[in-house]
């Protein structure tokens, strides 16, 4: 038993969970918390934010290219509500985000007095964008409290969590008993009859595919030993990026994924929603599909799939694979055939969507094999979730389905904090990025050598091509009026310059890279090419099950 006041005893017992990081901004019901912080010294990061969603954004950045908790911390009510798009995001991703939050004092919670940045009922809002969240009524209580939002976290299909506690109970002073780390509950255990049953299904295949998503990211080489077992391409959207490394002639785009299912007979779906197989590609009448999810809830969502593995990818994909090898001997390679598909494809993306494809070739050029790039809510964004090559996973962030526009500058500068030594890019729109600038502040003040590409043709595109093709051209708030983004980066005391063209470009992102400080490149571009026609492709059979 040690005596610590209620902030101290939060904080000490997160930091007993291996966190070292935490983003936020200071207000009064936090002062006791960021004390504890301070008094933690070097041993603690403590990254303050212009803005409150830029803290969770840059949370959530950490989180998703480390696989880390990403920890911020709030104050209650308007401040909570800035930070919960990121949570969204968060929950969207798959996540481990920790949103630490203050609360009025504690014998006002629930009377409607007023005290400052009181919510009607903070606490039953946050359980509706998280997986789990409580608040901690005693310093005493922290501790254990604290390890199940680290249980909750971590354990089964991560996702967002909140804990809050009242500014007088962080002040409080009480013995408390500090507790080793939480222990994440184990997935759940490998069904034997299931992997063999999908490993009978799979021997007998002659055109199988995998679909990967971001909950085979811990599966690793696993992933690519079971695709060089079967030759089945491997496809992903967004999260599974990377699993395989485009380099590979298994790992394929996009829309070639959509061209192989005409002829796939069975479908390996690795922690994937396959919502875009389900609700769009259709699933064929002889067509098998075998599901492999830690989350016993997704499988029935949309179609129930014929054999169902209710796992940790991690676990089941070499136990598949053992199973494999049992009853089956490898596959004849299908490399020449593949490699194919991949050129066609690449050459129909580069011959339509641009100048979206040129950037980004010049981008992936500059970018090192173990950068990571960052994507944003804009049309050179939604083409690099089929267009730029990712050759690790977790190198290629995004925001899911949720499409939260401006996300992307505050998130690629959490993804900094986490990589100090790595070359990071993030892409903007000149819509998005207005949402996140301010923290171009945070960028100069803890000297993140972020290097962002900023897309400029004054409007939002994406909507303005609607009001032009579903609205007869009516146009209302879609066109928009921009700083000079130079002059506007420079003010911040960061570098910026504008460049025409992509071989321009890339050598300007080299150049940035090279420097390891904050950089602003500005790209002023004419309207783009539409990139939805490689991303809602056809149906490839029109019934589904």
């Amino acid at each position: 038993m040690t005596a610590m006041t209620g902030a101290e005893a939060l904080l000490t017992q997160i930091r007993a969970n291996g966190v070292d990081t935490i983003f936020g901004l200071p207000g009064g019901q936090l002062d006791y918390f960021f004390d504890a912080m301070f008094n933690a010294g070097d041993k603690l990061r403590v990254f303050c934010t212009r803005h409150e969603q830029g803290a969770a954004y840059m949370a959530f950045g950490y989180a998703r290219s480390t696989g880390k908790p990403g920890v911020y911390t709030v104050v209650p009510g308007p401040g909570v509500l800035n930070s919960t798009a990121a949570l969204c995001s968060a929950y969207a991703t798959n996540a481990p985000v920790l949103c630490l939050t203050g609360q009025i004092p504690s014998e006002g919670i629930g009377k409607g007095i007023g005290y400052l940045h009181e919510l009607p009922d903070q606490l039953a809002t946050m359980r509706t964008l998280t997986k789990w969240a409580d608040r901690a009524m005693t310093p005493e209580a922290a501790p254990e409290l604290v390890n199940e939002a680290f249980r909750q976290m971590l354990g089964g299909r991560q996702r967002p969590v909140s804990l809050e506690m009242p500014m007088d109970i962080m002040a409080q002073s009480r013995d408390v008993a500090a507790l080793p780390a939480a222990i994440v509950p184990a997935a759940p255990l490998l069904d034997d009859d299931s992997i063999n049953a999908a490993a009978k299904m799979l021997a007998g295949a002659k055109r199988p595919l995998i679909i990967a998503g971001g909950g085979a990211i811990a599966a690793g080489a696993d992933v690519e030993r079971l695709a060089r077992f079967l030759q089945a391409p491997v496809v992903a959207f967004r999260s599974g990026r990377g699993i395989v490394s485009d380099r590979s002639h298994l790992s394929q785009m996009f829309p070639a994924g959509n061209d192989l299912w005409k002829a796939a007979d069975v479908i390996v779906g690795l922690g994937s929603r396959m919502e875009q197989q389900y609700l769009y590609w259709g699933i064929g009448p002889d067509m098998k599909v075998i599901r492999i999810d830690i989350d016993d809830a997704e499988f029935d969502r949309v179609k129930s799939p014929d054999v169902r593995i209710h796992a940790d990818a991690a676990e089941a994909v070499p136990a598949l694979i053992a199973a494999l090898e049992r009853i089956a001997t490898p596959a004849a390679s299908r490399e020449e055939e593949l490699m194919g598909v991949k050129a066609r494809v690449r050459g129909e993306i580069q011959a339509t969507v641009q100048p979206q494809f040129d950037y980004l070739d010049a981008i992936r050029r500059a970018l090192p094999d173990d950068g990571l790039f960052v994507d944003e809510i804009t049309q050179c964004g939604y083409a690099s979730w089929y267009t730029l090559p990712v050759y690790a996973p977790r190198t290629l962030i995004n925001c899911g389905y949720q499409g939260t526009l401006g996300y992307g500058y505050a998130t690629a500068l959490g993804v900094q904090a986490a990589h100090p030594d790595k070359a990071v890019v993030n892409i903007a729109g000149d819509g998005g990025f207005m949402f996140t600038a301010n923290e171009m502040a945070t960028a100069a003040q803890y000297n993140l050598p972020l290097v962002t590409v900023l897309f400029n043709n004054n409007k939002f595109q994406n909507v303005q091509r609607q009001q032009k093709e579903w609205f007869g051209g009516r146009l209302i708030a879609s066109d928009l009026t921009n700083p000079d983004f130079v002059k506007f980066a420079e003010s911040f005391g960061i570098r910026g310059e504008r460049v025409h063209s992509p071989a321009d470009l890339e050598r300007a992102v080299k150049a940035a890279l090279e420097r390891r400080a904050p950089a602003l490149i500005e790209v002023p571009t004419p309207d783009m090419a539409s990139p939805w026609p490689f991303i809602i492709r056809p149906p490839v059979f029109e019934q589904g099950r």
